[in-house]
């Protein structure tokens, strides 16, 4: 049997086991009833007759059975939910295991590239070059199984109470068509009709929200593999209560097809997602079109009388005009514990900025932040110590005493769904996942700083 039979047969064992206790179990049970409903009648008949004796032992005889009974449904229901909580825990074993694997891999990737980036622009042989070529598309294959891998992971992953952050809905979705792009094939034409991030502020779990999103995707390119499937995605969102938003998503593709396919093992995942998330959907299938709403009820985000906390602070000092600076006069603070991650970041950033200081924890971090003046943080985020999050977090915490706001870029190997939004939540301006390529790196600092 292989994974995927062993993932699949993981996946699908509780609804066998709901389905063998529905079937088999349920006939027994029901049979017990019959007879202890046709014994109690019979009681019924003989206290009508005067047969009290007989009677008596007849209601003696049925409430002997239906508690024999009870407690069969009991132990049955306990061995159930036994079941289904060994699975839960398996899954999330899975989940970590993952996980962990791709920030392992993508670690000593993520070197690869940028030596093999950096290489290219070195006075090689035309033999030399040609090898390196070799190289340079190795790697990428490599790049692209990982990022399958995520994305595989992401539509798999189980359903499980996560922690609420603050997140832009607009952002993780043009995240999750970002992550879905990473595909080494992808047959899907994105068109998202927002621009503004206007009202789409919140506090949830953006996980479940790119799973479905994902498990969507999926299905489409499922159906129609061999060609370009167009689909449109719009957000609406309007205060339903105080602190609460009625999100609307809509989605619209160029085929008809069932988006969301609740009577399928294989497509209800994403059903799944939206009814635990006590949302509700509907779908209009046309001559050549399908369009999904789907609605969920999110937490806004309230403006407070009250002194304004850091988050805000920074928001507004975001927005404050500045002095751009170009990027060889930038002064940069580098946090990453590995020192090889130390040595390929500071090859590819020390021929283009001014100066580039390096600390290997959120500790370290803190204390050169209180006595230097940066243009620039680059934050790894797994570390010992103090790891990036924590780090960023108190960062922000001291600017909000004062008037200044350092952008921090997160660079991080944790690139699972829901990664990024962590990494912004906790004050990040912008976030880049390894492996990167060297010219994203330094798009991404020309537009923060």
């Amino acid at each position: 049997m292989g994974s995927e039979d062993v993932s699949n047969s993981l996946e699908n064992r509780p609804g066998r086991l709901h389905e063998e206790f529905s079937i088999e179990k349920m006939k027994l049970i029901e049979r017990y009833l019959i007879i202890s409903m046709l014994i109690l009648i019979g009681a019924v008949l003989l206290i009508s007759f005067e047969q009290l004796l007989i009677a008596g032992c007849f209601v003696i005889a049925g409430a002997s059975i239906s508690i024999i009974v009870f407690r069969k449904i009991s132990l049955h229901n306990k061995k159930y939910l036994e079941s289904i909580n060994h699975l839960l825990k398996t899954d999330s074993r899975k989940d970590k295991i993952i996980t962990d694997f791709s920030h392992k891999i993508r670690e000593p990737l993520n070197n690869l590239v940028i030596t093999g980036d950096l290489l290219m622009d070195s006075d090689l042989s035309g033999k030399q070059k040609e090898l390196l070529e070799t190289f340079i598309v190795s790697t990428k294959s490599m790049v692209s199984t990982v990022n399958e891998l995520t994305m595989q992971s992401a539509e798999n992953m189980s359903y499980e109470s996560r922690k609420q952050i603050r997140f832009n809905i607009l952002s993780t979705v043009e995240h999750v068509i970002e992550l879905y792009k990473l595909r080494d094939k992808v047959n899907i034409f994105f068109t998202l009709k927002n621009k503004e991030k206007g009202n789409l502020e919140c506090i949830g779990d953006p996980v479940s929200l790119k799973q479905i999103f994902i498990d969507i995707f999926s299905r489409i390119e499922k159906q129609s593999p061999d060609q370009t499937t167009r689909v449109s995605i719009s957000l609406d969102s309007d205060r339903a209560t105080t602190g609460e938003c009625l999100l609307t998503i809509t989605l619209e593709t160029d085929i008809n097809m069932l988006l969301i396919d609740e009577k399928s093992t294989e497509g209800s995942h994403a059903s799944r997602l939206i009814l635990l998330s006590k949302g509700k959907y509907n779908q209009e299938a046309g001559e050549n079109s399908t369009k999904l709403n789907i609605y969920l009820t999110i937490k806004s985000i309230i403006p407070e009388s009250r002194p304004k906390a850091p988050q805000t602070k920074i928001e507004e000092l975001i927005q404050k005009e500045k002095v751009r600076k170009e990027l060889k006069d930038l002064k940069v603070l580098l946090v990453e514990d590995n020192v090889i991650n130390q040595k390929i970041t500071l090859l590819t950033l020390k021929p283009l900025v001014l100066i580039i200081d390096s600390v290997t924890n959120g500790k370290e971090a803190l204390e050169m932040f209180g006595t230097n003046n940066y243009d620039l943080i680059l934050m790894d985020i797994q570390m010992p110590v103090m790891n990036g999050l924590t780090a960023t977090e108190k960062i922000r915490a001291l600017e909000s005493t004062t008037n200044t706001h350092v952008p921090i870029i997160a660079i991080t190997a944790n690139a699972m769904i829901g990664d990024k939004e962590k990494c912004l939540s906790a004050g990040a301006d912008d976030y880049i996942s390894k492996p990167f390529q060297p010219l994203h790196l330094v798009e991404k600092i020309k537009q923060v700083i």
